[in-house]
């Protein structure tokens, strides 16, 4: 399977391209993020955390954090400490502006930091998340082994991503808005001609549903489930870290 990129003609490897696109767009990613979704990516966060809510955790990694959204939405949670890590400072910036504005910097760090190679110690977090971020992972499987490192024997991930709609009509209008409406939106805020060609590229690329089940598996989680939100259009995972780990 080929490697899907934000921009074709660059000689630089996806891990390098994908900082360099969201430190494009970061400026307009959140105004473009709850516009293009028509504000349904703020529902389908809140039905993730609330996976989250009944298992009480004390601190929580949010992976892939960008302006720090879910790791707002974290605070729910009651946890103590979240901290949210992007390989964009760009994002990261106009994260630390929201968290400032709410009065929560004494809960929420923000850090940059690369999802397949973490700054923490095995066992450390109660619950690791990730909202929108893991198809943009250079390697899937090394990325969510290096979860599964970080994460606290009986902890659990939370993985929210996009996915593909296999309903009539849900899938034929899906497909549509995403590689026209979509990119066509994108371009005209963002000024980044490759940013919104790329989601639904890298959508279409991802293996969503039970393939996405089988890697984190292989990732050494156990009771995985997908809940499918909106027809299909995204998906909440979830595994758990063996507590023999």
């Amino acid at each position: 399977m080929s490697v899907v990129t934000p921009y074709n003609n660059s000689a630089k490897g996806k891990k390098e391209q994908v900082a360099e696109m969201f430190d494009n767009i970061a400026p307009k990613y959140d105004f473009l993020n709850h516009f293009l979704s028509f504000g349904i990516d703020k529902i389908w966060r809140r039905k993730a955390i609330r996976l989250l809510i009944k298992r009480s955790p004390s601190n929580i990694l949010d992976v892939a954090t960008g302006t720090g959204d879910f790791a707002i939405e974290s605070l729910k949670t009651g946890a103590c400490e979240i901290v949210g890590v992007d390989i964009s400072e760009e994002m990261l910036s106009y994260g630390r502006v929201k968290i400032e504005a709410l009065g929560v910097a004494d809960r929420i760090t923000l850090r940059k930091g690369d999802a397949e190679e973490l700054g923490f110690k095995d066992n450390y977090f109660d619950a690791v998340t990730v909202a929108f971020g893991v198809r943009n992972f250079e390697n899937l499987s090394e990325g969510l082994r290096e979860l599964y490192r970080v994460l606290k024997p009986g902890g659990i991930v939370c993985i929210l991503e996009f996915s593909k709609p296999s309903v009539f009509p849900v899938k034929q209008f899906y497909g549509f808005y995403s590689f026209y409406i979509l990119p066509f939106f994108g371009r005209l805020f963002s000024k980044d001609n490759s940013a919104y060609r790329y989601l639904p590229e890298s959508v279409e690329q991802f293996p969503d549903g039970g393939q996405f089940l089988a890697i984190l598996k292989s990732s050494g989680f156990k009771e995985t489930c997908q809940y499918r939100q909106t027809f299909g259009v995204a998906t909440i995972y979830t595994g758990i870290k063996s507590e023999l780990s």
